[in-house]
């Protein structure tokens, strides 16, 4: 497969997209999909009115680019699945209510999870802070907004995550969901920091082989690869990842500083070699034997 010898410019995005953007191969020939749930680059105008951050801040949030570091999953026969919105502004990654009711100018109503350890730390489905742990907001927040914005993003990308999963597992017998984001540098691992993460809620969201043969491929590009630490999965992850129902859903996280400025949130001159790479990953995925998936 060519690559692309520089980037293009970013486009800008003037009108809001929808919620997420399919890409299908034009022949579907392996039970992979691609999903990157945190590159979404459209923050709605009104947003960013009621944030107290300067975009740059709201964006250090974003796995900014993730979704061209995987771009190559169509033509190698997999569909990608990308969400347009950051989760800075709601997060799909989360259960659809989970929600800090200090962030609130009223009561939240009964059924909202208000008490998980996310939304202890401001990272509920609309996130009180940013992954630096500042404020996002000026003013407290109507719950009609995150209902809006729970209702408007979150339910119809995972609408299509589903739809997906269950026509993958339909044409093939089974699924495998290759869920993708990037990381910034652990403080804990601050000297032999890992270039990849991969989590697969410690052994039981997807069958050994997949994370085996996902670690196998990477290790053997050179690159440093740890399971589970500091990253086991979110809840796409464990949500979807069934593997007695003949799903499976393994999270690879990327380490920013390969490919990515993360002061100014640009791409890196070298993000074109770990693109390289990772096309050469996915084609090692799609060649693989999954029966053993069933």
């Amino acid at each position: 497969m060519d690559l692309p010898q520089e980037f293009p410019p970013a486009a800008p995005l003037a009108a809001e997209p929808p919620p997420y953007l399919l890409t299908r191969p034009a022949c579907r020939t392996t039970p992979l999909v691609f999903a990157s749930p945190h590159s979404g680059r459209f923050y709605p105008p009104d947003f960013v009115a009621a944030a107290r951050l300067d975009p740059i801040a709201l964006r250090r949030s974003e796995d900014g680019f993730v979704d061209e570091l995987f771009g190559a999953a169509p033509e190698l026969g997999a569909p990608l699945l990308a969400a347009t919105f950051p989760r800075v502004f709601c997060d799909v990654n989360r259960e659809p209510w989970e929600l800090d009711p200090g962030m609130f100018d009223g009561p939240l109503p009964a059924w909202v999870n208000t008490a998980s350890p996310r939304v202890g730390a401001g990272l509920g489905t609309i996130a009180r802070v940013v992954a630096s742990g500042e404020t996002v907001y000026r003013h407290k927040l109507r719950f009609e907004e995150a209902e809006d914005r729970i209702r408007r993003y979150w339910q119809p990308y995972h609408a299509a995550l589903a739809a997906l999963i269950a026509e993958t597992r339909d044409a093939f017998g089974y699924c495998l969901l290759i869920d993708c984001h990037s990381m910034p540098t652990h403080p804990a691992q601050i000297g032999s920091p890992p270039d990849f993460v991969l989590g697969d809620a410690h052994g039981t969201s997807c069958a050994p082989r997949a994370t085996r043969l996902a670690e196998e491929l990477l290790a053997g590009l050179g690159y440093r690869v740890r399971r589970n630490d500091p990253y086991a999965g979110g809840y796409v992850t464990r949500h979807y990842g069934r593997p007695r129902e003949g799903v499976h859903a393994l999270q690879v996280e990327v380490s920013r500083p390969l490919y990515m400025d993360e002061a100014r949130i640009e791409r890196l001159p070298r993000m074109l070699g770990l693109q390289a790479d990772l096309t050469r990953m996915i084609e090692g995925l799609a060649a693989a034997d999954w029966s053993c998936l069933r």
